[in-house]
């Protein structure tokens, strides 16, 4: 003991924060977000599965620290906070001060800390590397006692101190916090449970309480307890500010490159996002800006609909509101977010693109809690609570009021004006049972451990569009409704090494468009499940396989006119005259997948091969498919890791292309992609990370119309709707840089991330009659390859956040794109058709020009205030402060002589107040 060696008057104890290292839920670190870890880690869990901490690392062996001579003899006394990095076998990796005290006492923590020693920590029942909070208390020893005082302390009365710990400012039970009474390193101390409740019995008296708990400030107050008697509070804890955090770095293989996590708590406070987490992932590598009004989602060169967006493992049609509004998930509702630009394992498919996956969250297991949100867009509330032991709920519902706000800043064109008028609505309903938040399973008979929730969500959008001009005396009308709706069942069962999770859905999409003449009424009926099953063979090799089956009912009631050219034209100058076509079409369609992956590691290589099996049946149509997927990382050092993958990807055409000629293609096949990544990541410091990546991805037997040209028997040619001609290519650059808060003292985070690409779209065989690529017309060249629509060189993203203190603070982002690729008018000569009594374009070179590069700076600046039971939050986001012109869209006069240019959307405040508690 430190007190033998040095002097019989003091003492240093170690005293573990919190509950002595019990851990919290995981936040955005690099190492899981940017890469997978090695795959002797914990069982992986399916891919809507969480890691969760099967057991917390104990402290086996403490060194004593020395005690600093000049705090000695001036009788100092410190509490020093600490950030310990465990290994996955139970050394000490590093150690970090979060309040640094001064005096000496810092170093000499840190010195004893680095030699302690802990049994590991386990994630999903594996050894796991944790980041954990320890507090090291130094503590001068009372002189020792005279004769016959410890008799008198026994005989002294006693009283018992009870009670609940609250977060203040949200009412959130303080689990695994440490009471105690004094500074003195022999008096009693309590733990609070999963429930904040402790109880400690003490001498009768004045109790000087002092709390420690992970993630908050210091608690100390007095309480009198009189003899014999139960003293019953509530102590409201401050947070630390929400910068230090207990970090479990996951050791779960990820079988991805590149996974991005976000958390909802950092995406919140993005600016630019108006607080909805989903909208970071426009901020991130890899990502193309999509246009005005597009809620697309250009991932690495691939087409707007080649993104799955997928909530709790269902896919879902459409991830953002229309007119790039907020993603049509309650913020929150989101427990985090995963974003895969591409190398995916084999669990994910249907897709040949990227994966967004956004994970809700369960109800609270303490008590109600919930948020009401007011701003110049939308106002929404979420609301979670417990029903009884074992069963909690959470629902969230908004709704907007943008479409009496937008027409009076929308940008007005030369000659005519461009409304556009959303509106929209969403809701989420989740109850779980069988566990409490923290812990995902419940024992039951036999050892075996099961939960499960049921969940129901949706969203509805509507959209207007009204153009007029004195020039076209013509106007241009599109209605757009639509609206989804899911409902999904979740059990999660485990037994030892094995891990089962099924997952059954039902869902109904509505698709209503009214454009002009033509209508189309249309109606998805979806019934699913998935089955994933995962099993640990030994510390090397896990083993995962699954179904993942769905089955659509699709019902189009479509009217539109007949197709111009074959109508009878009575005089020169008139519009054709044709017949109104309507047109009642039902399709069924089956889409089912067989996967299985290991993993792999040996040596310092971890491996996790994969493939998935894919069937596709639509009417009299059948396609396979074979997707062979290899993902490889290898542990250079320490802090760098290299990784690689590569693999096949298919995506099964929408179901409305296979309707029979006139109208679509019957003979469709798999849409396919060759995908391959070459990165390495790097920790340059414990609170800054580097990531690299370098791809290359090729599209081909993609859907493009208009289709291939095809002879039929008696000699005519017709050229199809649909056909899978379609090729692509892309390749490029990503970087990120990623600076973390190390502390709560720490002010500064954010990211920067710069993607080079190329992308490149063609066709295999002949081009369609109606043009492409340069001056139009069939030609007998078995590829072509030009720009993408949705090519940008550039893409520079820059975040940044400070926390300014006393509830203030203030966040930035600047983005620059490269312009879109755009044909030019050919202005020699107007092109007059005398039959429609309208002008026709001409057009240079095909994508030989550009629009102007996107640039943009938004700010947000966020005040709260904490009162005891509640949290208020004021916050300014505007977009685009320096109102900078970015084109968004090109009209064309009548004449087709001059290009009009329509901005994007101006200088845009909005200001919102948020109230949680």
């Amino acid at each position: 003991m430190l007190a033998h060696a040095m002097s019989s008057t003091l003492k240093a104890r170690g005293a573990l924060a919190a509950a002595s290292l019990l851990l919290a839920a995981p936040v955005l670190a690099q190492e899981p977000q940017a890469s997978p870890p090695p795959a002797d880690a914990a069982a992986p869990a399916p891919a809507q599965a969480q890691p969760t901490i099967t057991k917390p690392p104990e402290l086996v062996q403490q060194v004593e620290a020395q005690y600093p001579p000049e705090a000695l003899a001036q009788g100092l006394t410190a509490s020093v906070r600490l950030i310990i990095t465990i290994a996955d076998d139970g050394s000490v990796a590093e150690v970090l001060p979060t309040e640094p005290v001064g005096n000496g006492f810092d170093e000499a923590a840190i010195e004893a800390v680095r030699q302690f020693r802990f049994s590991p920590a386990e994630v999903d029942g594996v050894p796991a590397a944790v980041q954990v909070e320890y507090v090291y208390h130094f503590t001068l020893n009372p002189s020792a006692p005279e004769e016959g005082a410890e008799q008198a302390e026994a005989e002294q009365p006693k009283a018992t101190l009870t009670g609940q710990l609250i977060s203040r400012g949200s009412r959130s039970r303080v689990p695994n916090a440490t009471v105690r009474c004094g500074d003195d390193p022999e008096a009693p101390e309590a733990l609070s449970d999963e429930d904040g409740r402790f109880t400690l019995e003490v001498p009768a008296g004045t109790c000087e309480v002092r709390v420690v708990a992970t993630g908050f400030q210091l608690y100390q107050t007095k309480e009198e307890l009189k003899p014999n008697e139960t003293t019953e509070v509530n102590f409201y804890l401050a947070p630390s500010g929400g910068g230090l955090e207990t970090v479990v770095r996951s050791e779960r293989p990820k079988k991805e490159v590149v996974r991005r996590t976000i958390t909802r708590q950092e995406a919140q406070k993005t600016p630019g996002s108006f607080g909805d987490p989903i909208r970071v992932i426009q901020s991130l590598p890899g990502v193309a800006r999509a246009p005005f009004i597009s809620g697309e989602l250009l991932v690495r060169g691939s087409n707007p609909g080649q993104t799955a967006t997928m909530m709790d493992g269902v896919r879902i049609p459409l991830l953002f509101h229309l007119l790039g509004g907020p993603s049509v998930v309650n913020a929150e509702f989101i427990e985090q977010l995963d974003f895969f630009p591409g190398g995916y394992g084999s669990q994910y498919g249907r897709a040949v693109g990227g994966i967004v996956e956004v994970g809700t969250r369960k109800g609270a297991s303490d008590t109600l809690h919930g948020s009401v949100k007011v701003d110049l867009l939308d106002a929404g509330f979420f609301l979670e609570s417990p029903i009884t032991d074992g069963i909690s709920v959470a629902a969230a519902a908004r709704r907007s009021y943008i479409d009496t706000i937008l027409p009076a800043v929308l940008p007005e064109t030369e000659g005519g004006t461009l409304s556009v008028v959303p509106r929209y609505w969403d809701y989420q309903l989740r109850v779980d049972f069988g566990a409490k938040r923290g812990d995902d399973t419940t024992v039951s008979a036999g050892g075996a451990r099961s939960s499960g929730y049921i969940m129901a969500f949706g969203s509805d959008d509507q959209l207007r569009v009204v153009s007029t001009g004195p020039e076209t005396e013509r106007d241009l009308e599109l209605d757009t409704h639509m609206n989804f709706h899911r409902v999904k069942g979740d059990w999660t069962y485990r037994k030892g090494a094995l891990t089962s999770v099924f997952t059954p859905f039902v869902g109904m999409d509505r698709n209503d468009i009214e454009f002009g003449l033509a209508k189309q009424d249309a109606t998805t009926y979806t019934l699913g499940a998935r089955e994933v099953l995962g099993i640990e063979l030994s510390s090397a090799l896990t083993l995962r396989t699954g179904l993942d089956l769905v089955f659509e009912h699709e019902r189009y009631d479509v009217s539109f006119p007949a197709q111009g050219g074959v109508e009878y034209v009575p005089f020169p100058g008139a519009e054709p005259v044709g017949q109104q076509i309507e047109e009642q079409i039902a399709l069924n369609a089956f889409d089912g997948a067989l996967f299985l992956e290991a993993d792999l590691k040996v040596g310092r290589f971890t491996l996790t091969p994969g493939v998935r099996g894919n069937l596709q049946s639509v009417g009299n149509t059948r396609n396979l498919a074979l997707d062979p997927r290899l993902w490889v990382r290898f542990a250079a050092t320490s802090r760098t890791n290299l990784k690689g993958s590569l693999g096949l990807y298919s995506q099964p055409p929408e179901t409305f292309r296979f309707i029979t000629a006139p109208y679509g293609n019957p003979d469709l096949a798999y849409q396919r992609a060759f995908q391959s990544s070459l990165g390495v990541e790097h920790r340059i410091t414990d609170v800054l990370n580097l990531d690299v990546t370098g791809f290359f991805n090729r599209r081909f037997e993609n859907v493009v119309s208009p289709g291939r040209l095809v002879t039929n028997e008696g000699g005519g040619v017709f050229e199809l709707p649909y056909s899978n001609d379609g090729i692509g290519r892309a390749y490029g650059v990503e970087v990120m840089v990623k600076k973390e808060r190390a502390s709560a003292t720490d002010k500064w985070s954010g990211w920067l991330s710069y993607t080079f690409s190329r992308a490149e779209d063609g066709r295999a065989g002949p081009r369609p009659l109606g043009g492409g690529f340069t001056d139009g017309g069939a030609t007998p060249e078995d590829s072509m390859y030009g720009l993408s629509p949705w090519d940008q060189t550039h893409i520079l993203t820059l975040v940044a956040s400070y926390v300014l203190g006393n509830g203030w603070e203030l966040g930035t982002r600047f983005r620059y794109t490269s312009g879109r690729p755009m044909t030019p008018l050919a202005r020699g000569y107007d092109v007059y058709d005398a039959d429609r009594n309208r002008f026709n374009a001409t057009f240079g070179p095909y994508f030989s020009d550009r629009s102007g590069g996107f640039h943009q700076l938004d700010v947000r600046v966020d005040k709260s205030w904490q009162f005891q039971s509640w949290t208020l939050t004021a916050y300014l986001d505007v977009q685009n402060l320096y109102n900078a012109q970015n084109v968004e869209f090109v009209f064309n006069d009548y004449r087709y002589r001059r290009e009009y240019e329509v901005p994007g959307i101006p200088i845009l405040p909005v200001v919102g107040v948020k109230g949680s508690f």
